[in-house]
């Protein structure tokens, strides 16, 4: 009787351990690993993969309004339609097969108001461009052309198109419509956008031989850029050179920022370096009795004296630097030679996306007796215009070569036309869009190669409101609102930078699965092991009763 007690006692025993067993395995596989399952996980918020694929193929429309005005006189007499009526032609952008670019120009073809009829009546075209501006309400991006009579004594002789500073330009009528519209495709290339400023900004896209030799040498957008300034006295024991670099920022630099502010921000700053030489020892000419720099040697002038400068290494935004270097006495007139070996007339030369270096000689003092150091006075006026051709350079605001029968009008203090301004904003827009598509792919791939990256809330808005703004630009290009889409494009690179460069994607932060493993396993296998031997037990024990034959009292 005891012994059976002693037995019930003993198999109730086993029967509670089996069960604790059966819990503590129940709780660590239903509760525990779940639980460290959701709290070790790494947190990815969706991103848009679809219309960041959408992107990369790039489909755009650059739609140009383009109002084309007759003057009394001067209506072809085999137009289709009588005025006003509307006209759309289309041109494809020949860029890559990655990139479907085309150009719709919508005209629309009216004759002149009363007001315009009388603005034409001056006695110059620049009066008449001048009294023209005032009457339009042109916005960025769009042309007006005004056609007059084949006699009209507004355009000089020999001037068939007379391209203003604003957004307009006037055409002596041809003979017939297709004449017409052949001289406004010409004009249209030349004052709006180009196959070559489109494929300037979609450079990274374009295979190298589809482009020209200074498709690459065109600053790259940005929201800011940084001008330098510096003045080189590399022998201030023999010059003493002022220059007026405060006046001349604000006489002749200032106006050409403020038109350009629409495109980025600006600061200006300066320097003087003294004791700062070229790294190149110039060659001396016995026939002239100076001394040359030569074409090759140009590039080995700027490293030595990029060293001295300090202004790009804690920059934000791309540099340029503008130098005006004075030389030492014992290297004086130094002048610098093409590469047919004659000398440069504005003795300077440009480095594509860097800057500009100006040499200026110090006249030698009639008497050998001079007391020095010899005072210097720069002349300003000529070192800005050298400066302000070298910034058009870079921002890539050169004028093509143009027929005989174009006259441009000079943009005056102002630097640039309202048309190349607009050119340029063409181009940036465009090259905003391919760079935000390239951003965005290239994060995309990344974060889809490494999936340990967390993928925060704000990134992921960021990467949204990134895709919104390019959708939005696209749609305002297609539209012919050209401020508005290059704004949105502006809205998109920034969205697409703070995605791109979030601290949190730093994908070095985070442990890979096998260093998780190792780190979480010596934790979890003094638990396991008890729980795994105490089921492997209750199993042969069941086994065992299954075998033992049934007992029958």
């Amino acid at each position: 009787m005891a012994a059976a007690a002693a037995a019930a006692a003993d198999e109730a025993e086993r029967s509670r351990g089996r069960r604790a067993a059966l819990c503590f395995a129940a709780i660590a596989v239903l509760l525990g690993l779940p639980l460290w399952w959701r709290t070790t996980e790494t947190y990815r918020a969706a991103l848009p993969y679809a219309g960041i694929a959408a992107l990369g193929r790039l489909p755009l429309q650059l739609s140009v309004p383009v109002s084309v005005v007759f003057a009394p006189g001067s209506v072809p007499a085999d137009l289709p339609r009588q005025l006003p009526y509307r006209d759309v032609r289309e041109e494809p952008v020949p860029v890559s097969s990655r990139s479907d670019v085309a150009a719709r120009y919508e005209e629309l073809y009216r004759g002149t108001t009363a007001r315009e009829a009388a603005a034409l009546g001056a006695a110059t075209a620049r009066e008449a461009d001048a009294a023209l501006h005032a009457l339009q309400d042109a916005s960025p991006g769009s042309l007006t052309v005004y056609v007059v009579p084949e006699s009209s004594s507004l355009l000089p002789q020999g001037t068939d198109v007379y391209v203003g500073k604003h957004r307009s330009a006037l055409l002596r009528a041809g003979q017939g419509l297709a004449a017409l519209r052949a001289r406004l495709q010409q004009l249209t290339r030349v004052m709006s956008l180009t196959a070559t400023s489109i494929a300037a900004a979609l450079a990274d896209r374009v295979p190298d031989g589809q482009l020209g030799p200074d498709a690459r040498r065109h600053l790259k957008s940005s929201l800011g850029y940084e001008i330098t300034f510096s003045l080189l006295n590399p022998d201030p024991k023999s010059h003493d050179v002022d220059w007026d670099i405060e006046g001349a920022v604000g006489r002749y630099v200032q106006p050409v920022l403020d038109k350009l502010s629409v495109v980025a921000n600006f600061s200006v700053d300066s320097q003087i370096l003294y004791y700062a030489v070229l790294g190149v020892t110039p060659r001396f000419d016995k026939e002239s009795s100076s001394f040359l720099l030569s074409a090759h040697s140009l590039p080995h002038v700027i490293n030595p004296v990029e060293a001295r400068l300090g202004s790009s290494a804690a920059s934000l935004y791309p540099v340029l630097n503008f130098l005006l270097y004075v030389p030492e006495r014992s290297h004086s007139p130094l002048y610098i030679q093409d590469k047919d070996g004659a000398p440069v007339p504005t003795n300077a030369f440009h480095s594509p996306r860097w800057g500009g270096i100006m040499i200026y000689n110090v006249e030698a003092p009639a008497s050998p007796q001079a007391s020095l150091p010899l005072h210097v006075d720069v002349d300003m006026v000529r070192v800005m215009e050298v400066f302000l051709a070298q910034l058009r350079l870079l921002f890539g605001i050169s004028r093509e070569e143009l027929p005989p029968e174009f006259q441009v009008e000079s943009p005056g203090n102002e630097g640039l036309a309202d048309w190349e301004l607009d050119r340029l904003l063409w181009a940036h827009t465009v090259e905003n869009i391919a760079t935000v598509a390239t951003t965005l792919t290239s994060l995309a791939q990344l974060l889809d190669q490494i999936s340990n990256i967390v993928i925060k809330d704000d990134v992921a808005s960021e990467v949204y409101r990134a895709v919104a703004s390019v959708q939005d630009a696209m749609a305002e290009l297609a539209e012919g609102r050209l401020r508005s889409a290059f704004q949105a494009s502006k809205e998109a690179v920034t969205s697409s930078e703070r995605a791109f460069f979030d601290p949190s994607l730093l994908h070095l932060l985070y442990f890979p699965d096998d260093q998780k493993f190792a780190i979480y396993i010596p934790l979890f296998l003094p638990m396991a092991v008890p729980i795994l031997l105490s089921l492997a037990k209750i199993l042969r024990e069941a086994r065992q009763r299954k075998k033992e034959p049934s007992k029958m009292d």
